[in-house]
């Protein structure tokens, strides 16, 4: 099984994500699966702008889209995003800490799913959402790495992973790309697609 990479963001996400998925090359071995807050109305334009800042394919599944390498998948708007072994599930369950797509529901789908195999990535936040998400990644002894919160644009939700899983790896923006890579069994080559 190969890896699956869970990425939860809220205020300041988007540059954020951009530094990353702009890093990543074209032949990434693991999937990456996103959950970025915005609001319920909110159009594909995240998809959209994400797509044109990396070479990986960026798409809003649909309920039962099949995990593929190399591809990025965005939780779409109002709906919670899960992972199951091989593919991504869709729910429009009640929002979690007032948050649909909920970063903790991603983080506790993919460790259900992909136990070890899974990699949580906590980035800038202005809530606690994806704290025990965390906690269940670390629990099946997935590794998380948490957006050091002294370079996030809101430290609150990689302060509240890091206070759930002190034994997390703290990293700033630019050296998370390098980190999976090296995780994902990648050449350190992210620096490739800088000009993304």
């Amino acid at each position: 099984m190969r890896r699956l990479v869970a990425i939860g963001a809220s205020a300041g996400g988007f540059q954020a994500l951009t530094q990353i998925l702009g890093r990543l090359p074209v032949d990434f071995p693991g999937s990456v699966a996103i959950v970025q807050h915005r609001r319920a109305d909110e159009s594909s334009l995240l998809r959209e702008l994400l797509a044109q800042r990396t070479r990986l394919p960026v798409i809003e599944p649909c309920h039962g889209e099949p995990l593929r390498p190399g591809h990025v998948y965005i939780a779409p708007p109002d709906y919670h995003l899960l992972v199951e072994p091989g593919s991504l599930a869709l729910s429009i369950d009640p929002p979690i800490s007032r948050s649909r797509p909920s970063i903790d529901v991603l983080f506790e789908s993919a460790a259900n799913a992909y136990r070890h195999r899974a990699i949580g990535v906590v980035l800038t936040g202005a809530n606690a959402d994806g704290a025990n998400g965390a906690a269940r990644l670390h629990q099946m002894r997935a590794p998380l790495i948490v957006q050091d919160p002294a370079t996030a644009e809101a430290a609150a939700c990689p302060a509240a992973a890091l206070e759930r899983v002190p034994a997390a790896i703290v990293l700033p923006v630019s050296q998370i790309a390098d980190r999976l890579l090296a995780l994902c069994g990648g050449a350190s080559r992210a620096t490739a697609d800088e000009s993304t």
